[in-house]
């Protein structure tokens, strides 16, 4: 079993955390905008890295640096961090709402981003995505949608 999930802070560290005890055999993956991948680099240094504040349209996702306490639980508990683009995320917010009439924030579709572009390996697993976030103005959503 999968499951993957947005980002490198509260909300991956709950859902790895009940991951764990639900099911401590399934993997965690987080997912990062790729303009803002400071998990990713953190999990790779082995401790928190500090990087420029990122331009993504994920803006929940805009933070220089992991949370202390946060950190310490996805590197315990996530398997790996992988990344979805800005186009890519835009792809899932519009399949979103094409398909299953879902409004999600840029933040919010950004794991489905990646599961959808190919970026993590789902092959021949049961996945769950999180997906989360409606908190995206009605004329922000359009012109997301309409690029």
């Amino acid at each position: 079993m999968l499951l993957v999930c947005v980002g490198g802070g509260g909300l991956i560290a709950g859902c790895a955390t009940a991951a764990a005890e639900l099911a401590p055999d399934m993997r965690v993956i987080g997912v990062e905008p790729e303009a803002g991948d400071d998990t990713r680099r953190s999990l790779e240094a082995g401790e928190r890295v500090r990087i420029p504040v990122p331009r993504t349209i994920a803006d929940g996702q805009q933070l220089p640096i992991p949370g202390e306490l946060t950190f310490e639980v996805v590197r315990r508990l996530v398997s790996e961090i992988a990344v979805a683009s800005d186009p890519e995320i835009v792809a899932a917010m519009r399949f979103l709402f094409e398909r299953l009439k879902t409004v999600a924030e840029p933040s919010g579709a950004c794991a489905l981003a990646a599961l959808l572009a190919g970026r993590v390996d789902a092959e021949g697993l049961r996945v769950g995505v999180t997906i989360s976030g409606g908190n995206v103005a009605p004329e922000r959503f359009s012109k997301l949608l309409a690029e």
